[in-house]
């Protein structure tokens, strides 16, 4: 069984990742004040099946690797750190705002798909989340650790896509908001800032193993 505390755990950590201004947010805002909210819808349903195919392969193949290659493991835990040190820093520096878009051209429904899709691929924050973030959370003595990291992953999925949801619904609206509005972005950075930060520490300083399903 999966703890409660587990389950909170990934909950605060997505919550903070996707509050974060970084790839897919920057996209899906763009594409909703550019093109219109269901531009943004359907490009929230490329990112959400992103997430399905991170969920998959870092449950049912990654997680053999990692254990079959314990210095990897090692690597991407530290590089994963240092990736989230650095949004950390982002966001306090106040370089990185979500809600000052790009214009962007008026794209079919195929390609508004398969541009979520790839952004969420590509998205290092997103690996860093499956590879070295989740599996802190996984406990062995708790029972099915592949079921553990599919429970733990859908958590992950469910708080993303639904923060998205919100975001694409009101993105034109907190554009709007935020530009009349300085000091509850500078919150919002320096919140996320500080609890990036805390999570860079933790994973740099964890000292557990990659352990098979």
């Amino acid at each position: 069984m999966v703890s409660y505390s587990a389950v909170l755990g990934v909950f605060a950590v997505a919550l903070a990742l996707v509050l974060t201004p970084g790839p897919n947010m920057i996209y899906l805002v763009s594409r909703s004040i550019s093109q219109g909210r269901r531009a943004g819808l359907v490009s929230l349903a490329g990112v959400a099946v992103g997430f399905l195919i991170y969920l998959t392969a870092t449950n049912l193949g990654l997680a053999a690797v990692f254990t079959a290659v314990p210095a990897l493991y090692t690597a991407v835990k530290l590089a994963g750190a240092a990736y989230l040190a650095w949004l950390a820093v982002q966001a306090l520096r106040g370089t990185v705002s979500a809600f000052e878009p790009t214009e962007l051209q008026q794209d079919s429904t195929g390609r508004l798909f398969t541009m979520g899709l790839v952004t969420n691929l590509l998205n290092p924050k997103i690996a860093i989340m499956y590879i070295s973030v989740i599996p802190q959370f996984v406990d062995p003595a708790a029972g099915h650790l592949l079921l553990q990291g599919f429970t733990l992953g859908s958590v992950q999925i469910a708080v993303a896509v639904a923060v998205n949801l919100v975001i694409v619904v009101l993105a034109g609206s907190i554009a709007r908001f935020l530009a009349v509005r300085p000091t509850w972005l500078k919150m919002q950075r320096y919140l996320m800032g500080t609890v990036l930060g805390l999570l860079a520490v933790r994973v740099a300083t964890d000292g557990g193993r990659p352990v098979p399903a």
